[in-house]
């Protein structure tokens, strides 16, 4: 009877570990399709994004300019410069950004709210993308590839490449890297010397403090 008993237990913990091992094995099976659905999501939007800005420049540069041009009274959604605004997932875009270190291929959005930054990365704060002066981008780590997470990999000499609304392309060059407070945000605004600059805002792998990425046209 004994035996009986201590068999039922063990067909137990057996089914127990067997159920634990299986959620684990799908939680790491959707965490995965999930990585690789928006990274491939995005990557294609980038891809696209930029594509549109070098026919949109190939089409300017072969319009006359006349008085007789007849798309001049058409009117449509545009930027203040004079580009149409693209959207990625109902939010507007600025630009895109590609790190080849890290893969990463995303849209940054316009405006930081709760559901944008589990969408892609948003510009928080500055004098716009790939102007003269300082520009913060936050995203989120989730730890997992996603956004920001494999900022932590990046170091000085790094290549960021950001291309804006109007198809203009910077190269930048990282050259600080740093932790600090969550509430830090002293460095914002600096002196960048009259050139483009942005900032890469994330929280540690821990959440316990930012980690900041500083990185110059060139």
């Amino acid at each position: 009877m004994f035996e009986s008993k201590y068999s039922k237990v063990l067909t137990v913990i057996l089914v127990i570990v067997i159920i634990a091992i299986l959620g684990l094995l799908g939680f790491l099976a959707y965490d995965y399709y999930q990585k690789y659905a928006v990274t491939q999501d995005t990557s294609n939007f980038v891809s696209d994004f930029e594509g549109e800005q070098e026919d949109q420049n190939v089409e300017d540069e072969n319009i006359v300019d006349t008085d007789e041009n007849p798309f001049d009274n058409i009117e449509d959604t545009q930027t203040a410069s004079g580009t149409k605004k693209k959207t990625y997932k109902g939010f507007g875009v600025v630009a895109t950004m590609e790190i080849p270190k890290t893969n990463f291929k995303y849209p940054i959005l316009e405006k930081v709210t709760k559901k944008s930054i589990e969408t892609a990365v948003a510009f928080l704060y500055g004098t716009g993308i790939n102007q003269p002066g300082n520009s913060v981008i936050i995203g989120h780590n989730y730890r997992n590839g996603l956004f920001f997470s494999n900022n932590k990999k990046l170091t000085n000499g790094d290549k960021i490449y950001i291309t804006d609304n109007d198809g203009k392309k910077l190269t930048y060059t990282i050259y600080n890297k740093f932790e600090t407070t969550p509430e830090d945000t002293s460095f914002y605004q600096r002196d960048t010397g009259g050139k483009p600059e942005v900032t890469l805002s994330t929280c540690t792998d821990d959440s316990k403090a930012r980690l900041i990425i500083f990185a110059r046209a060139d």
